[in-house]
């Protein structure tokens, strides 16, 4: 039998790569005859560029250069450069992982470091510039991205700027950036009504007919600001997927098995979860999810035609501490006894 194991980043904890590693792991433990192919994805948020350098192989090139972090400190980021094309992510410059916990306050971190991200992009001489947008500490509206562009929008002109966002959401209303995002940055209900009204009055400054765009509200509203520039926005996993072969994977093998830490309703719009699963439809295999919580129904499951996902906090693990790819393998190896044939 052959798996294909095509996970998101688990957590904070483990990379896509990682991921895989620990799927495949667990899956050995009990099917050790199965072929196992490992192919990590993204949305467009942390590990995007990890990806795709990956997938992408010969004839990539990747640079580093320091810019602004969500907070103002100095941070390195990667330029990917490939066939014409630039690569670069958002959660590299001003991801949440960059500030710690006790200072995370999306009323003050910043986008400004994206867009200096997305100069360097311009400047390798790439025609195509393609943000992965996700992650993030900020919810600006890309109001400090735009910033950086005061006196360097010439640097863009003639090239396509691509947003790849993790997300389809708007920028304002209830699953827009404030409402829908700020408080796993920090932002409490008094803060993310502050930042509502801040998008809301950023949006009527600019082009408010681009604030109900879908992705507008990725990575805290830097969708929002890409859109400001001319960006297309496009669809992370989906682009991913491409770049990566995912269907073609998918059809020659028996199974897909995908993994993400919290399997809810954010999971369910159109993140690798649901990229995977339709993937495998249309090749007519079965998917399964891996996850360390899973937060929707059998409905949920069946709408958008997973046919089964497995918690890892249904797992007996005993009073042990494992690592999140300890947990993993355990549950992948419980789940390989039910799937293996």
């Amino acid at each position: 039998m052959k798996i294909l194991v095509a996970p998101d980043r688990f957590g904070v904890e483990l990379a896509a790569a990682e991921a895989a590693d620990a799927v495949a792991l667990g899956w050995a433990r009990s099917a050790p005859y199965d072929e196992v192919d490992l192919l990590p994805l993204s949305d467009g948020g942390p590990g995007f560029v990890d990806v795709l350098s990956a997938a992408l192989g010969s004839g990539t090139e990747t640079g580093v250069v320091t810019v602004r972090g969500p907070l103002g400190d100095p941070v390195p980021a990667r330029v990917l450069t490939h066939g014409g094309t630039a690569y670069v992510e958002a959660a590299e410059a001003v991801g949440l992982h960059l500030v710690e916990p006790a200072d995370r306050d999306p009323l003050l971190a910043s986008s400004y470091g994206v867009g200096q991200l997305l100069l360097a992009a311009a400047a390798t001489g790439a025609g195509r510039l393609v943000v992965g947008v996700g992650g993030t500490a900020t919810t600006d509206g890309g109001r400090g991205l735009v910033a950086a562009l005061d006196g360097h929008r010439d640097e863009l002109a003639g090239r396509d700027v691509v947003a790849a966002t993790a997300t389809d959401a708007p920028l304002m209303g209830h699953s827009g950036a404030a409402h829908g995002f700020a408080a796993a940055k920090g932002a409490d209900r008094h803060a993310r009504d502050l930042l509502e009204e801040q998008l809301r009055a950023w949006a009527t400054e600019t082009d408010g007919g681009l604030a109900v765009r879908p992705g507008a509200g990725a990575g805290g509203g830097i969708g929002f600001g890409l859109l400001l520039l001319g960006a297309q926005r496009v669809n992370g996993t989906a682009l991913v997927a491409e770049l990566t072969g995912l269907d073609e994977r998918v059809r020659a093998a028996d199974l897909a098995v995908t993994a993400v830490e919290i399997f809810d309703w954010e999971a369910l719009r159109g993140r690798v979860v649901v990229g995977v699963t339709r993937a495998a439809q249309h090749a007519g295999r079965p998917t399964v999810v891996l996850a360390e919580r899973v937060d929707v129904g059998r409905r949920e499951l069946s709408s958008v035609g997973v046919d089964a996902a497995y918690s890892a906090a249904d797992v007996p693990f005993g009073d042990d501490p494992l690592t999140a790819g300890d947990r993993l393998s355990v549950l992948a190896a419980r789940v390989a006894r039910t799937w293996s044939r």
